[in-house]
């Protein structure tokens, strides 16, 4: 058995083709990692990746991560300018068998592959066995999943769009931003503040709050860091306040969920801005929630600290029956 497993997102795609038996262990053939945008199509990239892979045929399954809601076999991206249908894509490509997953109900098969390097516990308290799991983070969007176990103790995912609930303020900047961003948006929901699509509405408000002049181009992430490190106060500014929202919505998982089993924060950005989230400033942020501080701190965090978990947990999907799955994936 031969398959391509990937994890598509708003700004890169990771692929992987592998080979293994049912239940059994997978070995990797070959994995690419390319950017979306450069891509019409998930047909497209697909074919791409097969090029590249250096096989003269597909594989018999193909599974997709993606970032959205799945209605029946069909998806259109969050973030992405693709409609992506699970039939069309089998007709076109000729395959026995087309899956699509909800990427963070993806992200939470891939937290069984994990290895204690591939973690940093934030708030190291015990995990309880068999308790319910969450994964959340922010790439260009902001995913959710939580996951439970099944009678036999096997952790099953279930897909949200949890990242677009509404936003709220914390403190009076906060307030500031969200009439900002509504400003800007009308319905401001938290991806609109924590996600990396977010990071040049955050610069911008603190040029604003400082009175200083706008940036010529757009600031993502990574120029948000250089601006930052070159002695920027608004750059500055702006990642503080993404570690305070990115703090908060933490402690929201933690209370939505009560992961006792452990919450786990995915994602592009969380790997990039490590350091700022390991710092005592993201957790304190995290269990400022009053009267239910002490139900914050009992939950087990931990940071994702490598990028592949959402093929990895593709990957892993596609070797497990379709009982696993969760209810969102369509097979």
């Amino acid at each position: 058995m031969e398959w391509i497993a990937g994890d598509i997102g708003g700004t890169k795609s990771w692929l992987a083709w592998a080979a293994g038996e049912a239940g059994g262990t997978a070995t990797l053939q070959f994995e690419k990692i390319y950017p979306s945008a450069a891509f019409a199509s998930a047909e497209a990239l697909v074919r791409q990746f097969v090029g590249d892979a250096g096989r003269h045929a597909l594989p018999d399954t193909l599974v997709l991560a993606l970032p959205g809601p799945l209605h029946a076999r069909r998806v259109r991206l969050t973030n992405l300018d693709w409609t992506v249908d699970a039939d069309a894509l089998q007709a076109a490509l000729g395959l026995r068998q087309v899956c699509f997953v909800n990427d963070f109900q993806a992200a939470a098969a891939g937290v069984a592959t994990l290895g204690a390097d591939d973690v940093v516990a934030l708030n190291p308290v015990p995990v309880q066995p068999g308790g319910v799991r969450a994964v959340t983070g922010a790439g260009t969007g902001l995913g959710l999943a939580f996951m439970l176990p099944d009678a036999a103790g096997r952790y099953r995912g279930f897909a949200s769009e949890g990242g677009h609930i509404d936003f709220a303020p914390a403190d009076t900047v906060q307030a500031r931003l969200l009439e900002h961003l509504r400003r800007a948006y009308g319905h401001v929901s938290w991806e609109r503040a924590v996600s990396g699509s977010a990071m040049n509405d955050l610069h911008r408000f603190c040029c604003v709050e400082r009175g200083l002049p706008l940036a010529d181009t757009p600031v993502d992430g990574a120029a948000l860091v250089a601006r930052a490190e070159a002695g920027d106060g608004a750059a500055a500014a702006a990642l503080d306040l993404f570690v305070d929202l990115y703090g908060a919505w933490i402690g929201n998982v933690a209370l939505m969920y009560r992961p006792q089993g452990g919450l786990y924060i995915a994602g592009g950005v969380s790997v990039h801005l490590q350091a700022r989230l390991r710092s005592p400033r993201f957790m304190a942020a995290a269990v400022a929630k009053g009267r239910m501080r002490a139900a914050v701190e009992e939950t087990p965090v931990f940071l994702v600290t490598t990028g592949r978990l959402g093929v990895a947990g593709a990957l892993a999907l596609a070797q497990s029956p379709s009982d696993a799955w969760g209810h969102s994936a369509s097979r």
